[in-house]
């Protein structure tokens, strides 16, 4: 498939690739770019042939610069703008409710709304010499449109301090703080990526999906709603053919053979 601001790419295995590809804004998120990015997501899911999703950049140094400055000044109604960042809880509910994990791959540096973009993906996989920051309040603006996410992932103080003082911080600390989940140098980088996606897409696709819809949708429930939602989930696993294949398969010491059903 063809985008303007994105490359889309499934291989073998079922792993589908989306990567920014805007180096003239280092893909700042506009309004096309936040398309694009809907798009290719939806184009994922949609295809049964796609088990795992990696979201990275083409870009040398940037992941993406977040969101699109020059849009925000533009001299358009008001409505118009309030539509256009609408893309972007549209796009985080769109990769939660995926079905199919997302493997943030972050290239290089992550600021702003693109901070946002990382966080609402699975997991993060960072390379070493990457930056993770929301400066929006240098520049007279203010992460709102990401702060959800931040606060569900990073402590409340922390969380403070990167929207207040809008400095960056590096890949170890964004890894200490619980941002991403490793990070790995550049020459190691891109085959972490791909042990991580490959094993990713050689799971169960519907316990997969039934796992993640959980997960998502778990996270902001009081706890007795929450065991309740599992339990059910729990229930709709054990009506597979999968999990009964799993089980088989590690009793008789064999590689399942899934159905996805």
């Amino acid at each position: 498939m063809s985008y303007e601001t994105v490359r889309y790419d499934v291989a073998d295995g079922g792993v589908a690739t989306i990567a920014l590809d805007h180096p003239e804004t280092r893909n700042a998120l506009s309004d096309q770019v936040m398309q694009d990015l809907l798009d290719a997501f939806t184009a994922a899911r949609d295809d049964d042939a796609v088990r795992c999703v990696v979201l990275t950049s083409t870009h040398a140094t940037v992941f993406s610069s977040g969101g699109n400055l020059a849009g925000f000044a533009a001299d358009v109604p008001l409505v118009h703008k309030h539509v256009a960042t609408a893309r972007f809880p549209r796009l985080f509910r769109l990769i939660g409710e995926l079905g199919k994990p997302v493997v943030a791959a972050a290239n290089g540096h992550v600021l702003a709304g693109a901070l946002g973009l990382v966080l609402a993906c699975d997991l993060v996989i960072a390379r070493e010499g990457a930056t993770f920051g929301t400066p929006e309040i240098n520049v007279g603006v203010f992460p709102f449109m990401i702060m959800a996410l931040i606060y569900r992932n990073v402590g409340r103080k922390k969380t403070n301090e990167l929207l207040l003082l809008g400095e960056r911080i590096d890949a170890a600390e964004a890894e200490r703080l619980g941002i991403v989940n490793k990070v790995v140098p550049a020459d190691e980088f891109d085959a972490a990526v791909a042990d991580w996606a490959g094993r990713l897409a050689s799971k169960s696709p519907v316990l997969m999906r039934l796992g993640k819809d959980a997960m998502f949708r778990q996270q902001d429930l009081g706890f007795t709603a929450a065991l309740e939602l599992l339990q059910h989930n729990l229930t709709l696993a054990f009506s597979t053919e999968d999990i009964q294949e799993g089980v088989a398969a590690f009793f008789e010491k064999r590689e399942p053979v899934w159905k996805g059903r």
